[in-house]
């Protein structure tokens, strides 16, 4: 290239770039950007992490989750679906993907069936909070609610402050709800579930505009709690602050 064209160059493509729309003007709209975070700590042992996939497979191709997400304004979401533990480990087992119908939930099924659980050390929810922030960076769509879904079975335990990483999320404009399974099943190593979780997730977890709880009893009503859970997230179901729904309210 000659050195006279350089400078013409380099003008048009600056030129380009700044005509060029903002990367959040290229998303696509939806009417929620939803992360499934998922607890796979060593309190979740094979049986309880099967329950909660399967628990989730049911709940995602509900026609009842089917019908709140085309009952939307925009009638389409986008779900990205995580595991969590200690602060060392989150992944991105389902990255971003648009479901506006049951075929596209279906297949998000079939993907996430392809990929077993694992089973890690520790429970940090700040450290899925905080991982949680870093893909909706990345998402593709542009939501009018963000929305992260934690659920697990223990108090943050390893990491930084829990207070510290949802408060930071609430001033970003997210909203996190909460599920949180109590059960009477021993851990692993023999030791009892903790107590009062469920208060717990509410004090210390969920936060935002209509943020609330629902309480799995047992990981034998995951399915339930999820169904109601998913299906209240997608509608939008308003709450007066942090708000506790039995398990049962639609599992019908």
């Amino acid at each position: 290239m000659p050195s006279w064209c350089k400078p013409i160059v380099a003008a048009a493509l600056f030129i380009a770039a700044a005509l060029a729309p903002p990367a959040w003007a290229q998303r696509t709209p939806v009417d929620i950007e939803l992360v499934l975070a998922i607890d796979v700590s060593g309190s979740v042992d094979p049986v309880e992490a099967r329950m909660q996939r399967e628990g989730y497979y049911a709940a995602l191709t509900n026609p009842k989750v089917i019908k709140a997400i085309q009952s939307g304004v925009l009638g389409k979401i986008g779900v990205v679906y995580m595991e969590w533990a200690g602060s060392h480990y989150q992944r991105t087992v389902i990255d971003w993907t648009l479901i506006d119908n049951a075929a596209n939930a279906q297949q998000f099924i079939a993907r996430l069936a392809d990929v077993p659980p694992t089973v890690q050390r520790w429970t940090s929810i700040s450290g899925a909070i905080d991982y949680a922030m870093t893909l909706f960076d990345q998402s593709p769509f542009e939501g009018t609610r963000r929305v992260i879904d934690i659920s697990g079975d223990g108090s943050n335990n390893n990491g930084r402050s829990v207070l510290q990483a949802r408060d930071e999320a609430l001033k970003a404009g997210v909203i996190i709800n909460g599920l949180p399974i109590v059960n009477d099943r021993p851990t692993a190593w023999g030791g009892m579930p903790e107590a009062n979780l469920d208060k717990y997730y509410e004090d210390h977890v969920i936060g935002g505009p209509g943020a609330f709880l629902v309480v799995a009893d047992g990981f034998e009503k995951f399915a339930d709690a999820i169904l109601t859970k998913l299906i209240m997230e997608i509608a939008g179901t308003p709450a007066n602050g942090p708000t506790r729904y039995a398990s049962r309210l639609m599992a019908d």
